[in-house]
């Protein structure tokens, strides 16, 4: 069984315009870390209204030494003229509450109840 290591992929934030314009794809992204090793996944994160790139991706490499090779290799990169930051990803947190929605119940917005 081997052991995988998440590469997060994130890029510099400033010239937002511009980050939206020249996104980096999967393909580049599997073609530059490819360098480091072999490649498993690539997500680039995308808005679920604009279907733009968020300015970050996720790279799966197939051993833990290997993505520990991309950090090292690709972190500081210049891509595109947009510095990449790579590092580990880490364990989504938790956001807290356990109720999803907008909650509510009866007699919520004050006044009277009618019942």
């Amino acid at each position: 069984m081997s052991v995988r290591q998440h590469t997060y992929m994130r890029r510099s934030l400033e010239g937002r315009e511009s980050l939206v314009q020249k996104s980096i794809s999967e393909e580049d992204l599997q073609q530059l870390f490819s360098q480091a090793g072999t490649v498993e996944s690539v997500n680039v994160i995308e808005d679920r209204d604009t279907g733009c790139s968020r300015g970050f991706a996720f790279v799966e490499m197939s051993s833990t030494e290997e993505g520990n090779a991309a950090i090292q290799q690709f972190n500081g990169h210049d891509v595109g003229g947009r510095t990449l930051n790579v590092n580990e990803a880490k364990a989504r947190e938790e956001r807290g509450g356990s109720r999803g929605g907008f909650g509510g119940g009866r007699n919520n917005g004050g006044g009277r109840s009618r019942y």
